[in-house]
């Protein structure tokens, strides 16, 4: 397993980082047959299996389920080894961040979180500062060092970026969604904010389950039928290969409930980037609308 230095933050966090959503909840594309979520155990036998791979950054959030509680009750003996990161709502209420954030130390049964994100922060709080200004507080208090956003769109990332108050933004980054590439990536660069990437199979998309997607989202799947024709590599594989390709962002989330998923994620890293050539395929199609690369946007599943 490779290190980053995460900007400006001085952690060093591991290329390959566990999204911890769907050991908290059902989530994925439904109809593939295993979006479900573990059972306890299974979450402990995966969690332990991360950190014993050399995976060192967690990400969870209060809006995951019991992804928290589960963290907590299975690797809160090993809190030594890993980078934490959980996430609060985007509300304004200084009253509301402390709660939310009590409740997720408890959960995590831990004193403190390594970065707190704000949880799909829009441009417009971003921009008013209120809720980071109260966040700010809590870290004087030592309940976090670091303070992050998990945004989606290139206007949230540059106005976080700007805001020169946020160590690390979350951006989703695929070889399907390059918009990044082109502004968010070369600012954090500068600015020296660190950068995790989601979403690099675009919440399954990248994978088999793409057939399970419904027919309004047809040129996405037509997309990934393409891309698996140019990369001449399993998709997943191809998928992870891109993105770590990159200095920046110096970790990639592995959102999964599956054991092998992730060792097969570890397996993709080592193999070093893809083909010039394949990039260069790559980079040569067109990009899809927000409504294609954006979950959020999609129909219900």
């Amino acid at each position: 397993m490779r290190y980053r230095a995460l900007g400006r933050t001085g952690l060093s966090v591991s290329e390959l980082s566990f999204g911890a959503v769907e050991i908290g909840m059902d989530y994925g594309i439904p109809g593939a047959g295993d979006h479900g979520r573990p059972s306890e155990e299974n979450a402990a036998r995966l969690l332990n299996r991360v950190l014993d791979l050399g995976i060192n950054y967690i990400d969870t959030a209060r809006a995951y389920g019991e992804s928290e509680a589960v963290i907590g009750r299975a690797i809160a003996s090993r809190r030594a080894e890993y980078v934490l990161c959980t996430k609060v709502l985007p509300k304004e209420s200084r009253d509301e961040i402390e709660a939310s954030l009590t409740e997720s130390l408890r959960s995590l049964r831990t004193e403190a979180v390594d970065i707190l994100m704000i949880h799909s922060a829009p441009a417009s709080m971003i921009e008013t500062g209120l809720a980071a200004e109260h966040l700010l507080r809590l870290k004087e208090r030592g309940w976090f060092r670091f303070l992050g956003a998990s945004v989606y769109g290139e206007d949230a990332a540059l106005a976080a970026i700007d805001a020169g108050v946020f160590d690390c933004l979350q951006i989703a980054y695929s070889m399907l969604d390059r918009r990044p590439e082109a502004k968010t990536i070369p600012a954090a660069q500068k600015a020296g904010v660190g950068l995790v990437a989601r979403s690099v199979l675009l919440k399954g998309a990248l994978s088999h389950r793409y057939r399970a997607l419904p027919d309004v989202l047809d040129p996405l799947k037509q997309q990934v039928e393409r891309f698996g024709e140019l990369v001449g590599a399993h998709l997943p594989e191809a998928a992870y290969r891109y993105v770590l390709a990159r200095d920046v962002p110096e970790t990639v989330l592995v959102g999964t409930a599956n054991v092998a998923e992730v060792e097969a994620a570890v397996e993709y890293a080592a193999k070093g980037p893809l083909p010039a050539e394949t990039v260069q395929a790559i980079a040569a199609e067109p990009l899809l609308t927000d409504y294609e690369l954006n979950p959020g946007k999609w129909p219900p599943l």
